[in-house]
C-alpha cells in the first residue's frame, strides 16, 4: 500500500480535531445548562417553603413580597444579558446547528410557496384561456347584431305601418270569412218559406231527416224569425262582450228546429234552470 499524502493526513486531523472541539463545547454548554436550571430549581424551591412558613400577618406579607419582585424586575431590566458561556467554539458550533434548522424550515416555505406560485399559474392559465373564449364568443355576437342591424335597418314608424297592414289583413280576412260562412248558412240553412217552397232545398242538404224535421215544424207566418246566421251571431257576441252571463233568451223569432239542431250538435247550450236561454259552447 502506498502511504496517503501528507495534505490528506492533515486535512483529517483537522477535521477530526474540529468534531471533537465541538463535542467538546456542546459538553460544556451542557454543563453550564444544567448549573442554571438547578439554581433556577433552588429559587423556585425556596419561593415555596416560604409561601408555605407564612405568618398571619398575610398582608404586608404580600406587600413587601409586590415591593420585592418589583424592585428585582427593575434590575433585571437594567442589568444586559450576557451568554452562558464565551467560547467561540461554543457559539460556533450554536450557531451552526440554529443556522442549519432555520435553512431546513426556509427550505420548506420555498417549497410551499413554489406549490401555490405553480397552482396560481395553472389557474391563471385557465382565466386566460376562458377569457380568451368568452371575447371570441361576444366577438362573434356583436358581429351578428350589427349584421342584423343592417339587414333590418326599419324605423318604428315602418314597424308600425306593418302591422296596421297586417291587422287590415286580418280584418278582411275575417270579413270574408264571415261573409262566406252567412252565404253557406243562407243556402243550406234557409228560414221556412211560408209559401211551402221548403223541398227545393232537400237535394242540396243531403240530411233528409233534418230536412223533414224543418218542413213539418208548424210556425207562424207573421213572425220574423231571424236566421240561423243571426243566431250564431248573437251567441258570438254575448259571449264576447259578457263573458261573466253569455246567455241568449229565446224568443219567438228563434226558429225552435234550429235552436234544436244547435242544442243537439254541441254548439250551444241550455241554462241549467231557464229552458229559453241558451249560451255558447267553450270550444277552447
Amino acid at each position: 500500500m502506498t502511504p496517503a499524502p501528507p495534505k490528506q493526513t492533515e486535512m483529517k486531523q483537522v477535521a477530526q480535531s474540529s468534531q471533537s472541539s465541538e463535542a467538546a463545547a456542546k459538553a460544556v454548554l451542557l454543563e453550564e445548562c444544567e448549573e442554571q436550571f438547578g439554581l433556577l430549581q433552588k429559587l423556585q424551591n425556596e419561593i415555596i417553603l416560604a409561601d408555605t412558613e407564612a405568618n398571619d400577618d398575610q398582608s404586608n406579607e404580600a406587600v413587601n413580597r409586590l415591593i420585592a419582585v418589583t424592585s428585582e424586575l427593575e434590575q433585571w431590566q437594567e442589568m444586559e444579558p450576557k451568554l452562558l458561556t464565551t467560547s467561540p467554539e461554543v457559539l460556533l458550533a450554536v450557531g451552526k446547528e440554529e443556522l442549519q434548522r432555520l435553512n431546513n424550515q426556509l427550505k420548506m416555505v420555498l417549497s410551499c410557496s413554489q406549490a401555490k406560485l405553480d397552482a396560481q399559474k395553472n389557474i391563471l392559465k385557465r382565466e386566460q384561456t376562458w377569457q380568451a373564449e368568452k371575447k371570441e364568443a361576444l366577438n362573434a355576437v356583436c358581429e351578428k347584431i350589427t349584421r342584423l342591424q343592417r339587414e333590418n335597418e326599419k324605423s318604428e314608424h315602418s314597424v308600425l305601418q306593418d302591422m296596421k297592414r297586417k291587422i287590415n289583413n286580418l280584418k278582411d280576412y275575417h270579413s270574408s270569412l264571415m261573409e262566406m260562412l252567412s252565404d253557406m248558412l243562407a243556402e243550406h240553412f234557409p228560414l221556412p218559406d211560408p209559401q211551402g217552397n221548403g223541398t227545393k232545398k232537400k237535394r242540396v242538404f243531403g240530411y233528409e231527416y233534418c230536412i223533414w224535421i224543418f218542413q213539418a215544424a208548424a210556425y207562424d207566418a207573421e213572425i220574423n224569425l231571424i236566421s240561423l246566421s243571426e243566431i250564431i251571431e248573437r251567441l258570438t257576441n254575448k259571449t264576447l262582450e259578457t263573458p261573466h252571463d253569455p246567455y241568449v233568451t229565446t224568443d219567438d223569432t228563434f226558429w225552435p228546429p234550429y235552436t234544436e239542431m244547435l242544442l243537439r250538435n254541441g254548439i250551444a247550450a241550455r241554462h241549467p234552470e231557464d229552458c229559453n236561454k241558451i249560451r255558447l259552447e267553450i270550444f277552447f
